[in-house]
């Protein structure tokens, strides 16, 4: 049998679909989830750093560490389990709890991530939230539960995956600082799917939260752009009525236009990410399913009310700097050709003049010629004079009568020669 080579990266692309399965769980149950991300460039931060917060931690349980380049991990950490994500902008932690507490929601649950090694925590938190897993205990007793859980303002209710669990939650933060989240399954639904639900219900958290930086950096941009935007108005203004001279208006224009592609260029990234959270966000409440429960509004509606706005103010400001960038490009361009028009009509008039110079600079040659032949011509018959002088004298003509004879000859000749010059030259 002939052996056939492999790619490389055969393996690895495939086992990567599979590296990061669903965790399974049996209700009653809990978890603790939290999301880390750098302030500033989290996209290129030290990714090194996130695997040594992970290790110091699985260090205080004697856990196994992960691969040196690992981007998950899953294991038991004591009496919990442990799942580690490592994304492009943020590493998560989910911990999963047996039991549920006895009071709802009770913050000291989160103690569970020990303090000073959060305090040493790479990064900030973007989120994190309470997961309460638990039995059906029918309509009235689920209804009863959330509205004493939950704001009842933003609560979103919705039975899910065709009646294998019922989830809630109000996506605000609590007192201590942790979102809630709450999931009743069925008896008939398997620990697989209770493991899915809650990780859904994780990474609509997340990603929600990722997508609202985008917001933030509109909010941020916002004065900027109104800024640019009335300057890029004045300056076409300026361009129509031409108050101003074109050279400067041009040098304001190419400074404005910098400008909006340097805001684009440092935003792209955010817009872009935030578009990719977006969709994940909607992709991941499609896949669940929801139905409507007693009434409630449903996560999508909860998302279409609230997030949905944000994300088209994301959208709208993103087309709104694009726009205005080729505005100024444009405009840029058109007064750029302006100045051209003008640089060339001054060039056609210094031609014009240069013209005129020189056909003064000719008539005043011709002058200088004439001079010139009648300086030669007074020297060129001296010298015919001395020299013709004593044969004129053996043949007994006067000065006075040679040098009327050799100078009409004497200042042809000259003539003759200055002009053949010229023409040589010309």
């Amino acid at each position: 049998m002939t052996h056939l080579e492999d790619h490389p990266l055969r393996y690895a692309l495939a086992n990567e679909l599979h590296a990061r399965p669903f965790p399974s769980l049996d209700a009653p149950c809990g978890a603790i989830y939290l999301a880390i991300k750098r302030p500033e460039d989290a996209a290129g931060r030290d990714r090194d750093a996130d695997r040594t917060h992970l290790t110091q931690l699985l260090d205080r349980y004697g856990a196994q560490h992960p691969q040196p380049d690992a981007t998950h991990w899953f294991g038991e950490l004591g009496k919990f389990k442990l799942k580690w994500e490592q994304h492009t902008e943020f590493v998560t932690y989910t911990l999963f709890l047996p039991t549920l507490e006895e009071r709802p929601f009770d913050p000291k649950a989160f103690e569970s991530f020990p303090a000073d090694w959060l305090a040493k925590s790479p990064g900030a938190r973007i989120t994190s939230a309470l997961i309460r897993v638990d039995g059906d205990p029918g309509a009235d007793e689920i209804a009863k539960r959330v509205d004493d859980w939950f704001v009842p303002e933003s609560l979103a209710v919705s039975t899910v995956l065709d009646g294998a669990a019922t989830i809630a939650g109000d996506f605000r933060i609590d007192a201590a600082g942790h979102m809630r989240l709450a999931v009743f399954a069925s008896e008939t639904t398997g620990e697989r799917r209770i493991g899915r639900i809650v990780q859904r219900l994780c990474e609509i958290e997340t990603y929600k939260s990722m997508s609202m930086l985008g917001l933030a950096r509109v909010r941020e941009l916002g004065p900027r752009m109104g800024e640019l935007d009335g300057t890029l108005s004045g300056l076409m203004t300026a361009m129509t009525q031409g108050g101003t001279g074109s050279e400067e208006t041009l040098r304001e224009l190419l400074a404005t236009s910098a400008e909006l592609e340097s805001l684009l260029a440092q935003s792209s990234f955010r817009f872009g990410a935030t578009g990719a959270y977006e969709a994940i966000v909607n992709q991941r409440i499609e896949v669940l399913r929801e139905e409507r429960f007693d009434g409630r509004q449903t996560f999508a509606e909860f998302m279409m009310r609230r997030f949905d706005p944000a994300m088209r103010t994301v959208k709208a400001s993103e087309r709104r700097l694009q726009t205005m960038a080729e505005r100024a490009i444009r405009a840029g361009d058109l007064l750029r050709t302006r100045v051209d028009v003008e640089r060339s009509a001054q060039n056609q008039k210094l031609l014009e003049s240069m013209d005129k110079r020189a056909d003064l600079q000719l008539r005043l040659q011709k002058t200088v010629e004439g001079l010139s032949v009648v300086a030669i011509s007074y020297y060129a018959v001296n010298l015919v004079l001395y020299m013709a002088q004593p044969a004129a004298y053996v043949i007994g003509v006067s000065k006075l009568a040679l040098a009327a004879v050799a100078t009409p000859l004497v200042v042809l000749a000259v003539w003759w020669m200055v002009h053949r010059i010229r023409e040589k030259m010309e």
